[in-house]
């Protein structure tokens, strides 16, 4: 007798064998639709990828579009509620009640926010030329845009074309408005109206920047030249992010045989958009002519050596810790490759407003002379008088180190005295 148990058992057993099954022939599919393809007429593949193109160029139309209509509807329900509030009276809460009743009616829609509804408003009055925001504007996310006009709405037209034309992300177009790219893009002294042809010349010139920020890389400005070089390599990807849009990585230290010698260049790029190797030589020291006699002879060997037949010429960047405007430009009338020269940041030894903050050396011993003063906290304290460097000795030129070093010491080795100190002075 077929025990209840028994059944349900010999019934999975039946599911799993129709499941094998089924899977078996899923799984044999492919393998038939493989042959199939194999038989397809000549030319099938290339049109396959064209259509695939075309697909995808339609997604982005589409998308560009939709992109564009919200920008104007924006623009448009911003001027209202500007021409509400300044020419018919209406308060300021107009906003909140606008910003609910929409809710209400749209409440799967999102972007009515009383503060998105006030991004709108100022949208409208940042641009009030809809022709202008039109032609510039309909491929920038709404909240690019929101950024631009948050941190940077006096060069809001350049970051607008910038963001667009290399394709920043969000993240990377902040980070771009706190660095300044706007004043750093195309300042770089080079001598390419002279060795590259229009309008080669005028891309190469707004491809470079000066300063380069370097700041990533943690080193400090009295670090080495192999140590940034080093460190740019290690921080790959934010060094190509500061480099700008175009440029990919070939090499460090990438060897060339010239003669019977071997030389080495510091860094080695190609730029997609100029087509054109680029060479990077690194100096930390003051910016001197005799640094371009040796990159020139490195751009005359990529030329001869590496670059292709339809490759533009090969362009040199040299980045100084510091440069004479008026020297590099004298001294590159006379370099016959296409160079530009920069200077290089990197991170500060401390910021002047939070050296200005630090505690004087008073006020560090009167810290440590309380009883919560432990050793670990003069640790910290001594550290941040090192930090301040030479402005933190006294008129007499002793250093602060012993004297708190001496007071921790003396805490920590005896605090039974401290706490006799102070109930005597309580007393």
């Amino acid at each position: 007798m077929t025990t209840s148990r028994g059944k349900k058992a010999a019934s999975k057993k039946g599911a799993i064998a129709r499941v094998s099954g089924r899977r078996a022939e899923v799984l044999q599919q492919p393998l038939q639709n493989l042959v199939a393809l194999e038989a397809m007429p000549a030319g099938y593949p290339e049109w396959l990828a064209d259509v695939k193109a075309r697909v995808r160029r339609a997604q982005l139309r589409a998308a560009q579009a939709a992109n564009g209509e919200l920008l104007l509807f924006y623009w448009d329900l911003g001027r209202d509620i500007t021409e509400k509030m300044s020419l018919e009276g209406y308060g300021t809460k107009v906003v909140d009640r606008l910003s609910h009743d929409l809710k209400v009616e749209f409440p799967e829609m999102k972007g009515f926010s009383p503060r998105n509804l006030r991004y709108m408003r100022r949208f409208s009055e940042l641009w009030p030329e809809p022709k202008v925001w039109q032609r510039l504007l309909p491929n920038l996310p709404w909240f690019h845009l929101c950024t631009i006009m948050d941190k940077a709405a006096e060069h809001r037209d350049w970051y607008a074309r910038a963001a667009v034309e290399y394709g920043w992300s969000r993240p990377i177009l902040v980070m771009q408005i706190e660095t300044g790219a706007h004043e750093r893009f195309g300042k770089a002294t080079t001598n390419f109206e002279r060795t590259l042809p229009k309008p080669l010349s005028d891309l190469a010139r707004e491809t470079l920047k000066d300063p380069y920020r370097f700041d990533f890389t943690g080193l400090s400005r009295e670090a080495e030249e192999r140590h940034v070089e080093r460190a740019l390599v290690e921080h790959i990807t934010e060094f190509l992010i500061e480099l700008g849009a175009g440029f990919a990585y070939v090499g460090r230290q990438v060897p060339l045989e010239v003669g019977e010698r071997e030389f080495y260049l510091d860094l080695l790029f190609y730029h997609l958009r100029l087509r054109a190797y680029v060479v990077i030589e690194l100096k930390a020291v003051d910016f001197e002519p005799a640094h371009l006699g040796q990159l020139g002879f490195y751009l005359a060997a990529v030329d001869g050596q590496v670059k292709r037949p339809d490759d533009a010429p090969s362009i040199g960047l040299l980045l100084c810790k510091t440069k004479d405007a008026v020297v590099a430009e004298y001294a590159l009338k006379s370099a016959t490759g296409p160079i530009g020269v920069s200077e290089y940041q990197l991170v500060e030894s401390l910021p002047k407003d939070l050296a200005a903050n630090l505690p004087s050396i008073e006020r560090i011993e009167e810290e440590l002379s309380k009883p919560a003063a432990t050793r670990k906290v003069a640790k910290g304290l001594a550290l941040a008088a090192k930090i301040r460097g030479p402005a933190s000795r006294e008129s007499s030129g002793t250093e602060i180190g012993p004297r708190l070093a001496a007071r921790s010491s003396g805490a920590a080795k005896n605090p039974r005295a401290r706490k006799t100190a102070k109930k005597g002075k309580k007393r």
